[in-house]
């Protein structure tokens, strides 16, 4: 037994490239074991993965943790959002999920928004206007493309609910999770019959939407897993909603989040309804709401530029003058689903230090587009903002967004938030605590701060030209080039 001062948790994060497992101390939020497994994602036209290996790497990660887990008293999961998975009758998937950055259903997005009243009515009703990544879209392509997988889907679930499933044997999301589907009513915050009924859905295959703080269940006997008998579920959410719970979120901060798709969120007691939609109305994990914006193109768009160019993803180069719109799946903010990566203004003095710069002013760029829709009005614009995810580290991301947000930096020192929040959350159900109240006892959003720069306008304007005399090319579908 670990030196723990209080019950252990165990808090996962099911993200889109790998499942993570951290065993947490409930007192202090010091981590006493972790592990991680890979899963796989097909490339191609389509974004997806097979569920069960979703499970498979829980499996392993759980049991890279050793005793540790079998002595934890709660476990809650946090994964990727959006994700559309379909299961059979005896609960095996009908076929691969797909994922929040698959975008082959722009067509769908375009016409259910068409069909259901236009931007503003739906903004209204589910605090979004559904684009490619929403589970809604997804669920309208397979109707059109695969009728025969519709048939054979006996129930529908979104990845985090597809492993909680799995541990407890009960159907169950939660309304963070829930608010990004698309089918989820923001106002009433219950299901939407009438948008369910437009696609074809019967509400009798979702899962029950459990209240915050609420033990969802306990974890089956298996001799798969490394619990107790009788150790507690908690609800669980989706990864933008389990960040904020890890880094303990008040109303007003502002999280930039660096991973293979880009985030600006912030906490909020009021409902988002954005009718640009460039803000998603998303409910957090605890009661409020986590007004949001996302780019497809983050992290990993810069660095297969940097490997493009045969440099080390940190070996930028001031003093460009070249405007790089990194969108090389697709982009979601701005809504450019067909979009591709546009580069201009490339001159003979060029350097490939500068055009990897120029991909980070891109990435960055869509970003901050967005941060002052997703701020409340009373809102300080002056704090700090909060510097998260696998790029948050490094100095050429840290230095971009002090140089175009004209903001400070915070980089807050605790890793893996995502599963860090899930594991506040699986606390909160074994005390009774709220949840980000337990991470900001855990103190996991200490870190340096880097002062404010000075805001290079002129970099945002010429950003912000290129984007608007080349929208005509980047709107253009793939079958039109």
């Amino acid at each position: 037994m670990s030196a723990a001062e209080g019950p252990l948790v165990v808090g996962v994060d099911t993200s889109t490239q790998s499942t993570k497992a951290l065993v947490v101390d409930a007192a202090t939020g010091k981590v006493v074991a972790s592990g991680q497994a890979p899963h796989t994602v097909s490339s191609g036209a389509g974004r997806e993965s097979d569920p069960r290996q979703w499970w498979d790497a829980l499996r392993e990660a759980l049991h890279q943790c050793g005793d540790a887990a079998r002595e934890a008293a709660a476990v809650s999961v946090g994964g990727q959002q959006h994700g559309l998975v379909t299961l059979d009758a005896q609960g095996a998937p009908v076929r691969p999920a797909l994922l929040w950055n698959d975008v082959r259903s722009a067509p769908q997005a375009r016409r259910l928004v068409e069909e259901l009243g236009g931007p503003k009515a739906w903004a209204e009703r589910t605090g979004s206007v559904p684009g490619t990544s929403f589970t809604v879209t997804k669920w309208a392509w397979l109707a059109e493309h695969e009728p025969e997988s519709v048939r054979a889907t006996a129930s529908v679930r979104l990845p985090h609910d597809y492993l909680t499933e799995l541990l407890t044997g009960l159907g169950t999301t939660d309304r963070g999770d829930a608010s990004g589907t698309g089918w989820w009513a923001s106002g009433t915050e219950a299901y939407d019959e009438e948008v369910l009924g437009h696609v074809g859905l019967d509400p009798a295959l979702l899962p029950r939407v459990v209240s915050p703080g609420e033990v969802v269940g306990t974890v089956r006997d298996s001799d798969d897993l490394p619990f107790s008998r009788g150790t507690l579920v908690a609800p669980g959410t989706g990864d933008n909603a389990a960040a904020a719970l890890g880094l303990g979120l008040r109303p007003g901060t502002a999280v930039l989040s660096l991973g293979t798709s880009g985030t600006v969120y912030a906490v909020s007691t009021r409902r988002p309804a954005d009718p640009t939609g460039t803000v998603a109305g998303f409910a957090d994990a605890r009661g409020d709401w986590l007004p949001l914006a996302c780019t497809l193109n983050c992290t990993l768009a810069v660095d297969r530029v940097a490997a493009l160019l045969g440099i080390d993803r940190e070996a930028v180069e001031p003093g460009t003058s070249v405007t790089l719109l990194p969108y090389l799946d697709g982009e979601r903010t701005p809504n450019l689903p067909h979009a591709s990566g546009l580069l201009h203004g490339l001159r003979h003095d060029t350097t490939r230090g500068q055009l990897l710069q120029a991909a980070y002013d891109g990435a960055v760029h869509s970003l901050l587009g967005a941060l002052d829709l997703v701020l409340d009005e009373d809102a300080d614009r002056s704090a700090p903002l909060l510097l998260i995810g696998g790029g948050a580290r490094g100095t050429a991301w840290q230095q971009t967004v002090r140089r175009l947000s004209g903001r400070p930096v915070q980089v807050p020192e605790a890793k893996e938030l995502v599963a860090l929040g899930a594991a506040a959350q699986a606390a909160g159900v074994l005390t009774g605590e709220d949840a980000a109240a337990v991470a900001r006892r855990w103190n996991t959003a200490h870190g340096p701060v880097l002062e404010a720069a000075e805001r290079d306008e002129a970099a945002l304007a010429r950003i912000a030209g290129v984007l608007s005399d080349a929208a005509p090319l980047l709107e253009r579908e793939a079958d039109q080039r």
